[in-house]
């Protein structure tokens, strides 16, 4: 299965991806105490350039293919973007970054339900089913010794650890991860209620509110929680230089 491979082939946090060759890190040495980020506008850059090929070109591709030829040509275009970026990735790169392959994996099987029915419900069923899905990959990776925040930590804002790693660390990634997979399925839980008792413009309403304030709360939380395993454990922040 395509979401339990993924979890397989999750590396630790301690080794960048998105940014191996396009946005390259700063040589920073780590002392033990110390994690490693980017300058403040390279670290900009990094987590811009990993949001705009997951998210913002799927979106750009969703809309000018729905204008085109409706949902189902939108669904398909948005699908076949995120799958060309990764490819050109791969080529560029050797890898493909733990955020684009979760939004292609996600996209392909919001269009599969979308193409191979036409059917409304299924169309909006789409949205639970991609949350559930979400929820069992980070699952999947939160009691290993590679939970998938981890990774998408070194790949959206470039993180380094220090080469030993460090169990508070550790600890703080798979916990993390737990939450955003409990946020996941609360997620589908109530994007499943919604879609049971409202009609379909409450719930498309409901699904862009349940969306942004599920990420927003978890971003908020994952930072705080950051913060204060940093105090805890004695670690600092380390920025490059310009």
């Amino acid at each position: 299965m395509r979401l339990r491979a993924l979890a397989r082939q999750d590396r630790p946090g301690d080794v960048p991806v998105a940014g191996d060759l396009l946005v390259p890190a700063d040589p920073v040495l780590l002392a033990a105490g110390d994690l490693g980020l980017p300058a403040p506008a390279r670290l900009a850059l990094t987590a811009g350039w990993s949001l705009a090929e997951s998210l913002g070109l799927p979106v750009v591709a969703y809309a000018v293919g729905e204008r085109l030829g409706g949902q189902g040509a939108g669904m398909a275009a948005a699908t076949a973007t995120v799958w060309l970026t990764a490819v050109v990735r791969k080529v560029l790169t050797g890898g493909v970054p733990g955020l684009l392959t979760i939004s292609a994996l996600v996209l392909t099987l919001q269009t599969v339900l979308v193409l191979a029915t036409g059917s409304v419900l299924l169309f909006l069923l789409q949205f639970p089913v991609a949350n559930l899905a979400l929820c069992i990959l980070f699952a999947r990776t939160a009691p290993t010794g590679r939970p998938l925040v981890a990774r998408l930590a070194a790949e959206v804002v470039a993180l380094r650890q220090p080469s030993a790693g460090h169990p508070g660390l550790d600890s703080f990634f798979r916990r993390v991860t737990w939450l955003w997979a409990g946020i996941f399925a609360a997620s589908t839980i109530g994007l499943a209620a919604l879609l049971a008792f409202e009609s379909a413009t409450v719930f498309l309403l409901f699904t862009t509110v349940v969306t942004v304030a599920g990420t927003a709360a978890g971003t908020v939380l994952s930072v705080l929680w950051f913060i204060r395993m940093l105090r805890r454990s004695g670690l600092r922040v380390r920025f490059g230089q310009a």
